[in-house]
């Protein structure tokens, strides 16, 4: 078993094919085949199963596919160290976070780090707040801002502040420009929102059905989408209400695309968080970035999600 076998077996299971990890890996398909092959003869199992042209996770694929992540990982992290002691506040970080967040004030926390560490190149990657935790627990990005903290327990997730959640219309709603202190002058509404990620206790689409709940507005029928653009077009067109992170909607709002409602009883916030692994390697470069994103977090100290 050697590192570019466990290489094409991730490759494998993330994109579900032999062809897209050749691609991927630069391999012709029988070199990748090839390599499958000798790590399932190592492990006396087959890693997955050939269904309609992809490629499908067999049980045994699925136990070994967290070690396979932490055993790569592990590695990067070791040619990481060894890079730092011989350069110091040098080399690359790559963090992962999700696309509104490059519109709060994680922004200013990024100009210090890049005024600060001039010589370490930040790598940055945008991806939905799943895919964020990913990308970590995969060792592909250092570190990962996402909106909620991660329930997964190797990864340790600090507060890096939060964001106003905004009730939102088509322009020229009915209810537009009022102050609804009685939320039931939305009953009948539709309402549009992400669908609850699995295995997670808290998602933007928990958020949207605790607060209808809280409102007493529960019966209301959710349409389930799973785009924030998605979400934010069909509002626009009058299919629905959307309950949405402030930064994601900035520019509607600004053009007039979107109006928002203003109803007290379904204000909130979303917390944002910052995630590493808890058995990573932070460099010194990693550990000042890590330290900024905390800090960025206003009136508050972080909190720390420990799953020890």
């Amino acid at each position: 078993m050697n590192i570019s076998e466990i290489e094409t077996f991730l490759a494998i299971a993330e994109l579900g094919g032999f062809t897209r990890a050749g691609q991927r890996l630069h391999r012709t398909q029988p070199a990748i085949s090839r390599r499958l092959g000798l790590l399932e003869q190592a492990l006396g199992a087959p890693l997955f199963e050939r269904i309609k042209g992809s490629a499908q996770l067999t049980e045994a694929g699925r136990v070994f596919l967290p070690h396979a992540e932490a055993a790569l990982a592990a590695i990067k992290d070791g040619r990481e160290a060894v890079r730092e002691l011989r350069t110091g506040l040098q080399g690359t970080i790559s963090l992962a976070l999700v696309g509104t967040l490059a519109d709060t004030q994680i922004v200013a926390a990024l100009r210090q780090f890049a005024r600060r560490a001039k010589n370490v190149r930040l790598e940055l990657r945008t991806a939905s707040s799943g895919q964020v935790t990913g990308l970590v627990r995969r060792g592909e990005a250092t570190l990962g801002l996402r909106y909620f903290a991660s329930d997964a327990a190797e990864l340790v997730s600090l507060a890096a502040g939060e964001e106003r959640m905004l009730v939102v219309a088509e322009p020229g709603h009915r209810l537009a420009g009022r102050r609804l202190r009685d939320p039931q002058a939305l009953a009948g509404e539709r309402w549009i929102g992400f669908p609850p990620v699995r295995g997670e206790r808290d998602s933007s689409g928990h958020v949207l059905a605790r607060q209808l709940t809280r409102a007493g507005l529960d019966a209301e029928a959710i349409i389930m989408i799973d785009s924030l653009t998605a979400q934010k077009r069909l509002a626009q067109a009058g299919f629905g209400l959307a309950l949405v992170p402030e930064s994601s909607v900035r520019d509607e709002l600004r053009r007039g695309d979107l109006v928002t409602l203003d109803v007290p009883a379904l204000r909130t916030v979303i917390p944002i968080s910052v995630i590493h692994r808890r058995s990573g390697y932070l460099s010194p470069a990693a550990m000042t970035l890590l330290a900024l994103l905390t800090g960025a977090m206003p009136a508050r100290k972080a909190r720390v999600n420990r799953r020890e």
